[in-house]
């Protein structure tokens, strides 16, 4: 089953064991600048507030409805990145797919699990995901942006602005190799219905994701083997992703303020985080998504300049963080970054 609590998505198997549960949510974050220079990475300032599609059914258009799942605010130009938690620690892998398109293989959805090339993450060795496995040990960052223009992975690869969102499903491991690991070692762990009317005959397209700066972040191997996965038990959700516009029509929300520029926040003296992921073996880049363009590339080939405030910032205070720490140290909040 998957429920949603304070803006996590908790996902429980309790068929498969009662350990057998995780969270993901999304974190709003700095846009790290799109500049062909590596970062670090930039602190978590929030969660996105994710609804279920279900509750506003009768505002929505039918293909959002068919998708089901839950919906959730991003400005243009806005970036994110998702974080895997839970309290359990039992292991599990999860696909994550922008648009249909594997973010870890550049492929296009597929409803099994692939190791070669491999399109999974595996929990807990995989505390966050910030963007498009592009080489070995970067990633180019999530960034929001309106399907139709080309700047998503999806249109770039396959030509069609069709779904747009967050696609992820997820595998707990087999309940027998979860006993031998535990055996072998201790696991740690209200709106007018005028715009209503609006919003339906608009028939508004969703927010893709596209790629944006590179970021140091690497993409970790399966320690366990494909056949660890319980493939038989899966749960998956649909991310429909709004703009600010289009939120507040649908739910009567306002959205989150717009996060401060890489600039604002290194200037205020505020930490970046690098992490040390131990021994675990990070993947190869997909040949795909490093073919991908940027969007500051596909910007300047457009002769558009679709982000703003994108100055190269030169980042000096770096704190470490490792695999015996928690993954909240690499969040503020917005007052934090005000007193700063």
């Amino acid at each position: 089953m998957i429920t949603l609590k304070n803006d996590n998505l908790e996902f429980r198997f309790p068929e498969v064991h009662r350990d057998a549960r995780c969270t993901i949510e999304f974190q709003r974050t700095l846009r790290i600048p799109d500049d062909d220079r590596d970062y670090p990475l930039p602190p978590g300032l929030g969660r996105f507030p994710l609804r279920h599609i279900d509750d506003f059914a009768r505002r929505l258009p039918e293909r959002w409805r068919r998708r089901g799942g839950v919906i959730m605010p991003m400005h243009q130009a806005e970036a994110m990145w998702i974080s895997f938690g839970g309290y359990s620690g039992y292991p599990f892998a999860v696909k994550i797919a922008t648009g249909k398109i594997c973010a870890i293989s550049g492929n296009p959805w597929m409803n099994h699990l692939n190791k070669d090339p491999k399109d999974y993450v595996v929990l807990p060795e995989q505390p966050w995901l910030d963007g498009y496995c592009v080489e070995k040990g970067v990633i180019r960052q999530f960034v929001a942006m309106p399907l139709g223009k080309g700047y998503t992975a999806e249109e770039q690869l396959t030509g069609a602005a069709q779904h747009g969102g967050l696609q992820i499903v997820v595998y707990p491991m087999k309940r027998k190799r979860y006993k031998q690991l535990m055996a072998r070692a201790t696991v740690g762990m209200g709106r007018s219905d005028e715009l209503a009317n609006v919003l339906y005959c608009s028939a508004p397209e969703p927010m893709g994701l596209s790629p944006g700066g590179r970021m140091r972040q690497e993409i970790y191997d399966d320690p366990y083997g494909l056949d660890a996965w319980d493939q038989k038990h899966s749960r998956r959700c649909f991310v429909t992703i709004a703009n600010s516009t289009q939120w507040m029509a649908i739910t009567g929300e306002r959205p989150p303020t717009v996060p401060p520029s890489a600039l604002e926040y290194t200037e205020a003296g505020l930490p970046w985080f690098e992490w040390y992921g131990g021994d675990v073996a990070a993947i190869d880049g997909a040949r795909k998504l490093e073919k991908l363009a940027s969007v500051a590339q596909l910007g300047k080939k457009k002769g558009e300049r679709p982000l703003p405030e994108n100055e190269s910032v030169d980042v000096t205070q770096v704190v470490g963080l490792s695999a015996g720490g928690a993954t909240l140290d690499r969040e503020f909040t917005s007052d934090e970054i005000l007193r700063s």
